[in-house]
């Protein structure tokens, strides 16, 4: 099976698992961030797992999702709230007690290359089957939320794709940048640009200035930051993009609106399409137009303007 998307390897006290098999793939990814960064209690570690077909060429057979638990969680209230989530019935989940397995491993061993216009993005077990470019990007599951195989990844990078090829954005910040994919990905599409990735949590900063450097990015600025950084000119960023979720976009409309240069472009995600409306409700009054509205599994990613 291949794995589709990670939150974060499981704990070394990790010991039940929720699994839930479905034919419905956007039900699979919907669930997933469902449990990783919505429910309480959230899952320790999330995997989605593409059920191969009877042969190579045949579509999937379905999907397989295991979600990590330290404390045996309660399956049925845990479905309750997936259902009140996806506003599809709670879920078939299944909870298994499961031994000591290295979950990095076999993540990082599983996770396919993913293509988002011109960027493809793999891990580094696929080096050598991969052909390297100036638009291929290294990034292994690992601590920090970001491989490209969630759909609110993959659509921040369509849209940093499209806009790149009409605009040059001198000044670009990733925030909340996990895994730092979204700013090497700006720094590799505009070389002279001055990128910086920020988060709250200093392990995924790490995480980004590590990757940075095995991308071949280092001008990436990576920061520990709780809100907003300054651009550290006047103006203000030229781009922002914020792979989040909605509660935390709408509580930071106001800095974020602040920070934004005159003209500049706003990109968020990490919203499920039905919270697409709140989320612009609290960027309608500080300026911003609404440009794009990309809609991938469930997950929405909103491109904004604002204006001059």
């Amino acid at each position: 099976m291949t794995a589709q998307h990670s939150r974060q390897p499981a704990p070394a006290g990790c010991r039940h698992k929720l699994v839930l098999v479905t034919p419905d793939r956007d039900l699979a990814h919907t669930t997933a961030m469902a449990l990783a960064e919505i429910i309480e209690p959230a899952a320790d570690a999330v995997a989605i797992f593409e059920i191969p077909g009877p042969d190579p060429q045949s579509p999937p057979a379905g999907w397989r999702l295991d979600a990590y638990f330290i404390d045996a969680p309660d399956s049925a209230a845990i479905a309750d709230a997936i259902a009140a989530v996806t506003g599809a019935a709670p879920p078939p989940l299944r909870l298994e007690d499961v031994p000591d397995e290295n979950w990095v491993t076999l993540s990082q061993a599983a996770l396919p290359p993913v293509t988002a216009g011109r960027f493809t993005v793999l891990g580094s077990h696929d080096r050598a089957r991969v052909p390297r470019g100036p638009h291929a990007l290294v990034i292994d599951a690992g601590e920090a939320f970001g491989t490209a195989h969630h759909a609110t990844t993959l659509g921040c990078l369509i849209a940093i794709d499209r806009l790149t090829r009409r605009r040059y954005f001198p000044r670009v910040l990733d925030l909340g940048c996990g895994s730092g994919v979204l700013a090497i990905a700006a720094q590799r599409a505009m070389p002279s640009a001055r990128v910086t990735a920020s988060d709250i949590d200093p392990i995924a900063v790490d995480v980004a200035h590590a990757n940075a450097h095995i991308n071949g990015t280092p001008g990436v600025r990576t920061i520990t930051c709780d809100g907003v950084p300054r651009a550290g000119s006047r103006t203000g960023w030229d781009l922002v993009i914020a792979n989040i979720l909605a509660r935390p976009l709408v509580a930071l409309a106001g800095p974020i609106a602040r920070s934004l240069a005159p003209g500049g472009v706003l990109v968020l995600s990490g919203l499920l399409s039905g919270q697409a409306r709140d989320v612009l409700g609290a960027y309608h009054p500080r300026g911003f137009a609404l440009v794009r509205h990309e809609r991938i599994a469930g997950w929405s990613t909103l491109t904004l303007a604002k204006r001059g």
